[in-house]
């Protein structure tokens, strides 16, 4: 009978696998660039990969949470942080593709394409949700912020539903709704579980303060 792994070495392991998770789609994309699969137009296929894996790593640190409550395991979320950061690298280099290769690097064609797409406009407003994330994210700012830091990271909700708005509409212009249907989805039972948790600790204490 094989012997578990000692807590150090499985916590390695862990951090270590979710780099991995991290970094997959940036391997990917090198290893398709160096195969030259990138398909017949590499600006918008990376400017689309990158939205899209922004997005499930968004979704991915929501599931954080989740795993916990329905596992008991406690560990999961010392990686949230991590997938947070890896969430928002993924967000910042889809802004950047799009600025360079769909507006040409033109700030001012990128001011108007926020103010006439709408779902450009959704998107600049999810990014801007994730920006004081990013930003705060060190124990540093924890221990700053004290409480007002708990408050500040609720943003990560609006974010998620803004991205996945953006994310609809930006496939039904090409009539592809199977992927934005699934992220829909997705983002309702992770919300649906939070909401059903909080109504249950809202219940609980309600009953513990019920004169018997």
């Amino acid at each position: 009978m094989t012997a578990p792994l000692p807590q150090r070495q499985m916590r390695w392991l862990l951090t270590g696998l979710m780099h991995l998770l991290g970094l997959f789609p940036l391997l990917r994309w090198l290893w398709l660039g160096w195969q030259g699969q990138l398909t017949a137009n590499p600006p918008l296929f990376l400017t689309q990969s990158t939205g899209d894996w922004a997005l499930i790593m968004l979704l991915i640190v929501l599931m954080v949470t989740p795993v916990r409550r329905l596992t008991g395991w406690a560990g999961v979320m010392v990686h949230r942080r991590k997938l947070g950061l890896y969430a928002f690298f993924y967000t910042v280099v889809h802004v950047v593709a799009w600025g360079l290769w769909d507006r040409g690097g033109v700030w001012l064609s990128m001011w108007q394409d926020i103010w006439q797409r709408t779902f450009i406009g959704i998107g600049t407003l999810a990014v801007l949700c994730l920006i004081p994330l990013a930003l705060t994210s060190t124990r540093g700012w924890m221990r700053r912020l004290g409480r007002r830091w708990s408050q500040l990271h609720w943003l990560i909700y609006p974010s998620a539903i803004l991205s996945v708005w953006h994310f609809v509409l930006m496939r039904a212009g090409k009539h592809d709704f199977f992927e934005p249907r699934v992220s829909a989805w997705a983002l309702a039972a992770l919300l649906a579980m939070r909401i059903y948790w909080f109504w249950r600790k809202r219940q609980q204490v309600a009953q513990r303060r019920r004169p018997t």
